[in-house]
C-alpha cells in the first residue's frame, strides 16, 4: 500500500489517491484517510452544477434560498440526508437541499471567494435544520455542549442562519485536513484547539475560519465547522419548511 502523502492546493494541505479517475464524495475521502490509502492523484472534479431549480414557496415565504445559487461551485454534502451521521439514520430526504436565509448571501459569497483565489472550495455539510430534526438529534445526544437544547423558537440552524462547512481542493476534490470529520465529539473539534491536531491541521482550520469571519460570519469555539450569520442567536418563530 503507497505511504500517504500530501498534496497542496493554494497552500492548503489536501490528501488524493494514486490511479483514481473518478470523483469521491468527502465522506469517503475520510474514510479513505482513516485507513490510509491517500497519496498523490489526477482526480477530476465534477463541474460546478447548474443553477439550481427554484425553491418551494414555504422556503420562499420563509426567505429561504439554495446555496448553489449564491455559491454555484459549492459541494453540497448533506451528513443528515444520509446515515453517514453521529445519529446512525437519514433525518433528511435524500433529495434535501441546502437552503440558508437569504441574509448568508452576501457573506457566503465573499467567502467563497476568498477560498477560492486559494484553491479551495466550499463544502456544506449542513444548512437549514427542521424543528423536528433537532429535537431527534438531542433525543441521540442530550449533551447541549455538541447538540443545541430546541426551544419553542428558532435559531441557527434552524432559522437557516447558521453553516457547518469545510472546504475542499478546488481542482482535485480532496477535503483539506482538518484533524477531525463532520460531528466529532471529541475535544479536538474544538475550533482552536492544539491537543491531537497538527500544525498543518490547525493551519487548514484559520484559513477556513477566515474566510467565514471575512463573510462576516461568527466563529463557534466549539466546533470548527459550524459558523453563524447575523442575528444567527436571536429568537424567531419556528419554520415549517421542507428541505428537498
Amino acid at each position: 500500500m503507497p505511504p500517504l502523502t500530501p498534496r497542496r492546493g493554494g497552500g492548503i494541505v489536501v490528501w488524493a489517491a494514486v490511479g483514481e479517475n473518478r470523483p469521491v464524495t468527502s465522506r469517503a475521502a475520510w474514510a479513505l484517510l482513516s485507513i490510509g490509502v491517500l497519496c498523490a492523484t489526477t482526480i477530476s472534479v465534477p463541474a460546478a452544477s447548474a443553477e439550481p431549480p427554484p425553491v418551494s414557496p414555504q422556503a420562499q415565504a420563509a426567505g429561504l434560498i439554495d446555496v448553489r445559487s449564491v455559491v454555484p461551485d459549492a459541494r453540497i454534502d448533506l451528513r443528515y440526508a444520509t446515515a453517514d451521521n453521529f445519529v446512525g439514520i437519514q433525518l433528511y430526504p435524500s433529495d434535501a437541499r441546502c437552503l440558508v436565509h437569504e441574509s448568508l448571501a452576501d457573506g457566503l459569497a465573499v467567502a467563497a471567494r476568498q477560498l477560492r483565489a486559494q484553491g479551495q472550495v466550499l463544502v456544506f455539510w449542513d444548512c437549514y435544520r427542521p424543528h423536528d430534526v433537532q429535537v431527534r438529534m438531542f433525543e441521540a445526544v442530550p449533551n447541549p455542549n455538541w447538540v443545541a437544547r430546541p426551544t419553542e423558537s428558532a435559531r441557527s440552524h434552524e432559522a437557516g442562519r447558521s453553516v457547518d462547512v469545510t472546504m475542499a481542493d478546488g481542482h482535485y476534490g480532496w477535503p483539506a485536513d482538518m484533524g477531525t470529520g463532520f460531528d466529532d465529539f471529541t475535544p479536538r473539534s474544538l475550533a482552536y484547539a492544539t491537543d491531537g491536531v497538527t500544525a498543518a491541521q490547525q493551519a487548514n482550520r484559520a484559513v477556513l475560519r477566515d474566510a467565514m469571519v471575512a463573510g462576516g460570519f461568527a466563529v463557534y469555539p466549539g466546533e470548527w465547522w459550524h459558523f453563524d450569520g447575523p442575528g444567527a442567536k436571536d429568537p424567531r418563530p419556528i419554520l415549517d419548511v421542507p428541505v428537498a
